[in-house]
Formats: structure tokens, sequence, C-alpha cells
């Protein structure tokens, strides 16, 4: 029954074949929508460079605004769990906020034509506003939880509001990324970018200077 697939329920694939083929349409909507831009992207030309009948794309998506929707899920996901653990020493919430920072930078370099589509589509679909909101709105609480868990310990300034200053630096980190690899605008290198971003958290928030390894 046409209820029944993936794209009329919502739910994942149940065969092994059928997962393959969304996963190969996923990457192949990634491919045209940075080749082409959103607009100019065809349905036609993501089942051709995914190697698939043009009419399986029906039973994964709805839409072309449906793929690009599973594109940047994959794209948020990997901004918002950066992989922390193995070089970040969270008895030093510096290194914390430095190794957090340099992640998402180069999550963002990565994926810096799909962030620039993100942005022009979010002007002119409520959908993808929407979408967008849900992923600032994300990162704003992840942040507010550490500045929080930072003032518990006190490490952090206990009169800040956790929610603002994490929407403020939040807002701050996002916008560099946005002009320097989407806009273009400096020649900041990603550990530049790093270390004043870090410096700017950690004096925004009361955080004293790491004392120096041994």
């Amino acid at each position: 029954m046409a209820s029944e697939l993936p794209a009329r329920s919502g739910r994942p694939p149940v065969s092994a074949r059928g997962a393959r083929t969304r996963v190969a349409l996923v990457k192949a909507a990634r491919e045209v929508f940075e080749r082409d831009g959103f607009l100019d992207a065809r349905i036609t030309d993501i089942t051709a460079t995914a190697g698939v009948a043009a009419g399986s794309f029906y039973t994964y998506f709805k839409s072309k605004e449906d793929v690009f929707a599973a594109v940047m899920d994959e794209v948020n996901e990997e901004m918002l769990h950066p992989r922390l653990r193995e070089f970040a020493d969270r008895d030093d919430p510096i290194s914390v906020i430095e190794a957090t920072n340099r992640s998402y930078l180069a999550a963002y370099r990565r994926n810096a034509g799909l962030m620039a589509l993100m942005e022009q589509v979010a002007q002119i679909d409520d959908h993808f506003r929407r979408m967008r909101l849900r992923r600032v709105r994300a990162f704003t609480e992840r942040n507010a939880q550490a500045i929080a868990q930072l003032q518990q310990r006190g490490m952090a300034d206990p009169g800040l509001d956790p929610q603002i200053a994490a929407q403020a630096l939040s807002a701050m980190v996002g916008r560099m990324a946005y002009f320097r690899y989407v806009q273009g605008f400096g020649n900041a290198s990603i550990d530049t970018l790093t270390g004043t971003l870090t410096r700017l958290w950690a004096g925004a928030l009361g955080i004293p200077p790491s004392k120096p390894r041994r």
C-alpha cells in the first residue's frame, strides 16, 4: 500500500536493499544540491547520480524539499554531535570549548555549500525556516546546559543567564563560520578562528585561563 511506503509513513525502509537505496539517494542529492543549488536541482538528476530508477525516488521521498531535509538532517547531526571525548579534557572547560569550536568550524567548512543553501531556502520556505530555528534551538540548549553546569561548579560567572549567554555566543560562532566559509570573508585559518573564538567564549563567561600543562 502507498501509505506504507517510507515516503508516506515516515519510517525507515525495512529491507537492507531499501536502506541502501535511500542512503544512495541522500548521498546523490547532496552532490546535486551542492553542484546545482536548490532551485536548479532536479529529481531526475538525483536518481541518475544515485543509479536508481526515477520512480524509485518516490518510494523514499515525497519531493525535492523532502530529500533536501534528509540531507540537512545528516549535516545537523554531524555538527550537533561532534566526537569530542577523545581529545577534550573535561576538567579543563577551556579545552572543551576549544575542541567544540574547532569541531564546529571544521564541520561548517566541510558543509559550507549546504549551509549556504539552507540560509537561502529558509528565507523562502517556512518549513526550512522552522528547521533552521530547530537547529539553532538545539545548539543553544546544548550550550546553555554546559554553561549552567560550569556555573554550578563555580567555573563561570554565576550572574549570567545561561540561555541568553548561549544564544549570544552560539550566534557569534555561527556567523563567523558563515562569513568565513560561505562568504569567503577574510583569510583566517581554522586555528586562528578557533583560538580567538575560544578566548572570547572564556572571557565572556568569566572562566579563568587554563593552567599550563607539564
